[in-house]
């Protein structure tokens, strides 16, 4: 048993109708097999460890269309769902969703399910939205979710009454940890009932957080949406003498938007993120090495994630949103104010802009190299949940689209490793000690 196996209803009996080749050099690009692995991981050492031991190497299944599946296209009825806050190439997965479902395999009876997870209790009066290709069509070219979303659970049960009741044989989830732990109890009670119904999981977070995956749609998009912020921050800061521009990101847990809006436009002098601590006062601390570089330079640019130095607040009850989520106090107005504070303290003249660009940012259409990735994690989430396979979620690892159980990224975050080459390169960049303590 591989911890990385993937459920599946039953044994996919019916031919795809992709057409594919399953012979190699016959120039037809072939199916996939469920024994196609990827190995989880690439290095001699664990190679060599495994091959002394006789240890199975942990491997991921390849993502792709299989010569078989599960669900009859003309009686399949699917349904799609986006949960959690905005994020680039939402409405991208679900065109392509439709597309895929509709011209590849020829399942006609698709649904969207409005406001998140919500849309499947009937009090709430949302109903369902039917999804075309034509309605679809243009949607890639706009931020947002055509579907709308929400945070916060649902009754599973009621849930799983509703996809029961409306004939629903597959339902893709687009969305972050809370709303895949979801799918993952949805898909539980359904293998409970017996139900002949799948759940696929295409993760979603801006912040590139989730546990296992390479890279999260739209992560791309937001620090490629930040880099002309980022710039134009820095002219600011120029624009006077001791200018200081603070620029605040989101990563509520992670810095990986911070860190690498920073590389991408290597005008920031301070990265500040979740992950690392740093205090503001004493001659190691932030607001000794802000004055050091304003001596030097006469101007700052610093960028913070949403999560930063939330140990730098005193006292007060911690706040949770609708999905459990706590909700950050505002790093960036402390920076501004405890920044302030420190220099009018010593008499030193020092001019702040306080840039806040997040929902323009989460608001904003895929760009050109999510927009492609989107597309193909939508195709192999269809691949995958057409072939019965249930409780996945589609992603990238070692370069490759696999095939994750839910329960494999659910786990825990993903988050920046402080003595990782990422963090090491933005240390290079910005010229920051590499402690502020």
């Amino acid at each position: 048993m591989n911890r990385f196996d993937i459920q599946k209803l039953g044994n996919p009996t019916i031919p795809s109708p992709l057409k594919l080749g399953s012979i190699e050099g016959d120039e037809v690009f072939n199916y996939v097999k469920d024994t196609h692995r990827i190995l989880f991981d690439t290095s001699l050492e664990d190679f060599n460890q495994l091959k002394e031991s006789g240890e199975y190497p942990d491997c991921v299944e390849k993502a792709g269309a299989r010569e078989k599946i599960f669900f009859d296209p003309t009686s399949t009825k699917a349904a799609i769902v986006t949960c959690g806050g905005l994020c680039p190439g939402i409405n991208n997965v679900i065109r392509s969703m439709v597309m895929g479902l509709y011209y590849f395999y020829g399942v006609k009876d698709i649904v969207g399910i409005p406001y998140g997870y919500e849309g499947f209790i009937p009090s709430y009066g949302h109903g369902f939205v039917k999804l075309t290709p034509e309605n679809v069509r243009d949607i890639h070219e706009f931020g947002g979710t055509i579907l709308g979303s929400s945070r916060g659970g649902q009754d599973v049960s009621a849930m799983v009454d509703t996809i029961e009741n409306e004939g629903i044989n597959i339902v893709f989830a687009i969305g972050g940890d809370g709303t895949l732990r979801g799918a993952r109890e949805i898909g539980d009670e359904l293998r409970r009932r017996g139900s002949n119904a799948v759940v696929a999981g295409v993760p979603k977070t801006i912040d590139n957080d989730i546990n296992q995956i390479e890279k999260s749609f739209g992560f791309e998009t937001a620090f490629n949406v930040a880099n002309p912020i980022i710039r134009d921050a820095h002219n600011e800061a120029k624009g006077a003498y001791n200018g200081i521009s603070i620029v605040k990101l989101m990563g509520r847990d992670s810095g990986f938007i911070a860190a690498s809006a920073a590389l991408s436009m290597p005008v920031v002098n301070f990265v500040l993120i979740p992950e690392m601590d740093f205090s503001l006062e004493g001659k190691n601390g932030f607001l000794a090495s802000l004055k050091k570089r304003l001596d030097d330079r006469s101007h700052a640019v610093i960028v913070v994630a949403e999560g930063a130095g939330q140990d730098l607040f005193e006292g007060g009850e911690q706040i949770t949103d609708a999905s459990g989520n706590v909700l950050h106090k505002d790093i960036g107005l402390l920076l501004k104010e405890k920044i302030d504070d420190y220099f009018k303290s010593i008499d030193y003249r020092v001019t702040i802009k306080f840039i806040d660009p997040s929902y323009i940012i989460r608001s904003a259409p895929a760009n050109a190299n999510d927009s492609v990735f989107c597309s193909r994690l939508a195709h192999h989430a269809v691949h995958g949940a057409m072939a019965g396979k249930t409780n996945f979620v589609v992603g990238r690892l070692n370069g490759q689209f696999v095939y994750f159980p839910i329960s494999a990224v659910v786990d825990q975050r993903k988050k920046v490793d402080l003595r990782g080459e990422l963090w090491f390169s933005v240390l290079e960049s910005t010229g920051q000690p590499f402690i502020m303590k």
